[in-house]
């Protein structure tokens, strides 16, 4: 990967949030979950769809806290429009992990 500057990772509005809401996404093209993720104070609720059906449920995934990048332009998904990218890692076989904070924070704290 080509190196960036402190200045261009600054750029990247990355947030923690509490999830609200979860549903299954049957019409996207891979198994996905569509995420209602609640940033609190001006940014709100945000909508997301996330590819992470090997590990999580939409029932075990209301209140847990996830990392999304809240700056990309929204991105239509099939019928569903993403305005968020919620951030994970793949484990041995490929499969997301959310990304969360170790320790209690407020929702809409922003990665330093």
């Amino acid at each position: 990967m080509a190196e960036i500057s402190f200045d261009e990772f600054l750029k990247v509005d990355i947030r923690t949030g509490e999830v609200v809401r979860a549903e299954p996404f049957p019409e996207a093209r891979k198994p996905a979950i569509k995420l209602w993720v609640d940033f609190g104070g001006e940014l709100g609720v945000k909508k997301s769809s996330a590819q992470i059906t090997v590990h999580y449920t939409p029932e075990s995934l209301i209140g847990r806290t996830v990392m999304a990048v809240v700056n990309f332009p929204p991105r239509q998904i099939g019928p569903f429009m993403s305005e968020i990218l919620v951030l994970g890692f793949e484990d041995a076989q490929g499969a997301i992990v959310l990304a969360a904070p170790d320790k209690h924070v407020p929702k809409g704290s922003r990665l330093m």
